[in-house]
């Protein structure tokens, strides 16, 4: 089986907790969770980019679902036309499509693969997929396409679990480590959020508030990190430079 085929799989088994609202915003836990990253993004782009520039701006996601990230970003402030998605599985393109803006563009294939016409982008976005990608050679891969797709000056953001879970092998954590080896020619700058899924369901149960609580006197329960990878090429300027 390919990896291709393989992540398929993974997904398809994880679909009947998505079907049973843990990653909802029923949820208490994970509506906390949300809520503590885009905060994190928000303050994350303020310190690379104005906010007068957000329209200007070309957006990827790859791995998008359905729509979600991107539909933030739209509410963020940037271009809905300016903003492409990837997306491997069929079922979430279509999900995708229906909640998106209609000039915002959302492609079905493997983000390897998939013809972007030659695009550069401003920022690169992935969030938890390389999680889910088992096989280093396939991280590596799409790590490469994410770096060849991103203009010099422009922003890999990044989005994922550090940590292995010991009760799902479908998915394996990507340490800090291997985020600087997939993209060695970028400036890392991270932040660490999520506080730990199962300690979190447990904590919002009490209150949902005590997750905020818990992430800024315990980062070292948080199991998720937030960076920014800024593609530094000599005489290349940053995103904000570039375009004002």
């Amino acid at each position: 089986m390919s990896e291709t085929d393989a992540i398929r799989a993974r997904y398809a088994r994880r679909k009947q907790m998505v079907e049973a609202g843990r990653y909802g915003f029923m949820n208490a836990a994970h509506l906390q969770a949300a809520h503590e990253r885009q905060r994190a993004l928000r303050s994350l782009l303020e310190r690379h980019l104005s906010a007068q520039l957000l329209a200007h701006l070309r957006v990827l996601e790859v791995g998008c679902g359905g729509g979600g990230n991107l539909l933030e970003f739209v509410q963020i402030g940037f271009d809905p036309s300016n903003i492409v998605g990837v997306e491997l599985l069929e079922d979430r393109v279509e999900v995708a499509r229906s909640r998106l803006p209609l000039n915002t563009r959302v492609l079905a294939g493997d983000a390897t693969q998939v013809d972007l016409g030659g695009a550069v982008f401003d920022i690169v976005y992935q969030s938890l997929v390389f999680s889910s990608i088992l096989d280093h050679t396939a991280r590596r891969g799409l790590a490469d396409r994410m770096w060849k797709l991103l203009r010099p000056g422009g922003i890999v953001l990044w989005y994922d679990f550090i940590y292995d879970n010991p009760t799902n092998p479908d998915v394996r954590g990507v340490p800090l480590k291997e985020v600087r080896e997939l993209f060695p020619l970028g400036k890392l700058s991270q932040r660490r959020v999520t506080l730990a899924p199962p300690i979190a369901r447990r904590v919002a149960r009490l209150h949902p508030a005590l997750c905020s609580i818990f992430n800024v006197l315990c980062p070292f329960l948080c199991t998720h990190v937030l960076c920014s990878i800024v593609k530094t090429v000599p005489g290349a300027t940053a995103v904000q430079e570039q375009i004002s």
